[in-house]
């Protein structure tokens, strides 16, 4: 009988890498884009999201970074830009979910190296969804992919290349764009044998506003490579800032660096 009463309450755990949840934990790229759809943007209207990186471990730091951001005006949406857990765990992912589903606005995720770690990337796809994909909110369309090399091993399948291109060219009826992946190209993790056709697609993009990474923990808005693409970096939780991100225009930019 107490057997059966933990299985009830969710209490028992057959294996810390089992990633079956709940349904209200599954699919949640695609239950947050359909909240965000349901609050549209006007057309030429300015937009602003909130942007941060590697969640892991840090809960408390998501319990005063939900807070925080719930007192901007005008954001719309937030974006984890990988490393929502520290060991690939379902149970992570989960206990991250449960402080940023308290944010007054949806949130969008994309995979990091650690979210890989074990049967991670099972967990991620089947907590959160596809490692790439795309959508256009307002006038602006948003790519989002796996730039996790390392953890394949570099053998050429991350970024999927072939997936990104016509991403890149194709702006779905926006008229600009921005891209985010977890590691940047100029980090070792990144595939060595992709990261000039990578930067040489983000050159080619039109309408790109900025090409947006996590991983390093820390801020910064540079333009590495000299051909006019301006990359942003995100703090991690554990730095306790995080940016919002202003776009109008064809491709103008305001970040704001906040502390909480």
């Amino acid at each position: 009988m107490a057997l059966v009463g933990l299985v009830g309450c969710d209490l028992l755990e057959f294996s810390p890498n089992d990633h079956r949840v709940p349904e209200e934990f599954t699919n949640l790229t695609e239950k947050n884009l359909a909240k965000l759809a349901a609050r549209p943007l006007p057309a030429g209207d300015t937009l602003r999201f909130v942007f941060t990186g590697d969640s892991q471990q840090f809960y408390d730091e998501a319990e005063a970074l939900v807070a925080s951001v719930n007192q901007q005006p005008g954001v719309a949406f937030l974006v984890v830009a990988g490393d929502i857990s520290d060991f690939g765990l379902a149970r992570e992912m989960r206990w991250v979910d449960e402080k940023l589903r308290r944010l007054s606005v949806p949130y969008v995720t994309v995979i990091g190296n650690h979210d890989l770690v074990g049967n991670g990337r099972e967990a991620y796809q089947h907590i959160y969804g596809a490692l790439d994909y795309s959508f256009v909110y307002g006038d602006t369309k948003f790519t989002l992919l796996d730039t996790n090399g390392r953890e394949y091993s570099f053998d050429g399948s991350a970024p999927n290349m072939g997936w990104l291109k016509p991403q890149l060219t194709n702006l779905d009826g926006a008229r600009r764009q921005v891209v985010i992946s977890h590691v940047p190209p100029t980090n070792d993790d990144f595939d060595p044998a992709l990261r000039a056709p990578y930067v040489q697609a983000l050159r080619d993009a039109p309408g790109l506003v900025f090409e947006m990474n996590g991983h390093n923990h820390g801020y910064s808005i540079t333009q590495p490579y000299n051909d006019g693409v301006t990359y942003v970096n995100s703090d991690a939780f554990s730095q306790r800032h995080y940016m919002v991100v202003t776009v109008w225009g064809n491709r103008q930019f305001r970040i704001k660096r906040v502390k909480f």
